[in-house]
């Protein structure tokens, strides 16, 4: 086997992993700017997911509404013994 046939059976080009650290360490704009939206991507997508939903109550509201429920319960316990 030549050095020809080694270098297109093994991908001339590099492979896999030499494109990928090509990409890394170049320091092109195009690249740098696809590392920077490929991150983007990986911190918004369960950012996305853990704030839709029911939205969490402060813990302010969550006293009030204890107060309120004790309240009730004790007016409705005081009325049920007289």
């Amino acid at each position: 086997m030549s050095s020809d046939a080694k270098s297109k059976i093994g991908g001339g080009s590099g492979g896999f992993k030499s494109r990928m650290e090509h990409y890394l360490y170049s320091g092109d704009k195009k690249h740098v700017m696809a590392g920077i939206a490929v991150i983007s991507v990986i911190f918004a997508v369960p950012w996305y997911f853990m704030s839709r939903g029911k939205k969490h109550q402060s813990h302010q509201d969550y006293l009030e509404k204890a107060d309120k429920a004790r309240s009730e319960r004790l007016s409705s316990s005081s009325s049920t013994t007289k």
